[in-house]
């Protein structure tokens, strides 16, 4: 089915279950984050499964909801989980969902993730304010353009605003929460990093790295939506202790900790 349609489809769905709520911040919660949604009041759960053309999310830690309601005092709605282009989806549905948010009228996009740490000092747990983005998927613009949210040939100078940025700097400091900040590589997965991907990686500027993210801030920007992004970092490679590897439920047990961090960080940013 056209794209087109299947955006539609969905947000028109998805009005008519919300009626007279208006989010104006969406939220899209990574692997083993999605305990943020257990905070918004007023909850109208809304399960992928029952969206018009909407993709079901596979991966471990994605319940697979959308979550209506007050964070903070304002109204949202949350993404308990997202789709990757690993599953199978090709790109213009692992991006769908931010479509459909962009036409039932958000205007600004939290984007959180579970990634694997490179920078030096990086500990598990730490959390990773992303300042920019090296993408290493395909490109989610490709293809005919969706004229009616975008230009041909969007600006990338800034995908995560400064403003924004800054605002929850001052908020870790206030909340006595450490943050770093850093560039976010993505790649396709499913497999993790090798330890040459890792020194590679390292090498032309990335500090942590997953498999998300990327394209909705890219589809995000394209749609003119503000854009602000966050990293766990669930696991730290280190050269010369290739022996540890990584384990799956190891980083979603790691998100969940610092959960509560990256939340109070949120809502904070919320209030602004």
């Amino acid at each position: 089915m056209d794209i087109s349609v299947l955006i539609k489809d969905a947000a028109t769905y998805l009005s008519g279950r919300m009626g007279d709520r208006k989010p104006d911040t969406g939220i899209i919660l990574g692997s083993g984050l999605g305990d943020l949604a257990d905070q918004i009041e007023d909850a109208l759960v809304i399960p992928y499964s029952e969206i018009p053309g909407f993709p079901v999310s596979t991966a471990i830690g994605h319940k697979g909801n959308f979550i209506v309601g007050k964070l903070a005092g304002r109204e949202v709605i949350a993404m308990q989980g997202r789709f990757h282009f690993y599953e199978g989806y090709d790109m213009s549905m692992v991006t769908l969902p931010v479509r459909v948010m962009s036409v039932i009228g958000v205007k600004n996009l939290f984007v959180s993730n579970a990634a694997g740490g490179m920078q030096d000092g990086f500990e598990v747990g730490d959390l990773m304010i992303i300042t920019d983005h090296i993408g290493l998927t395909p490109n989610p613009l490709i293809g005919p353009n969706l004229d009616e949210f975008g230009p041909r040939f969007p600006d990338m100078t800034r995908p995560y605003d400064l403003q924004m940025t800054a605002q929850a700097e001052k908020a870790a400091a206030e909340l006595g929460i450490e943050v770093k900040k850093g560039v976010y590589v993505a790649l396709t997965g499913p497999s993790y990093e090798t330890p040459a991907e890792y020194r590679f990686l390292k090498r032309i500027g990335g500090d942590a790295v997953g498999m998300s993210t990327v394209p909705e801030a890219i589809v995000a920007r394209h749609c003119g939506m503000r854009v602000f992004g966050m990293s766990v970092i669930t696991d730290v490679y280190r050269e010369g202790s290739e022996e540890n590897g990584t384990d799956e439920q190891e980083v979603i047990v790691a998100a969940q900790k610092a959960s509560k961090k990256m939340i109070a960080i949120f809502m904070a940013l919320l209030q602004n």
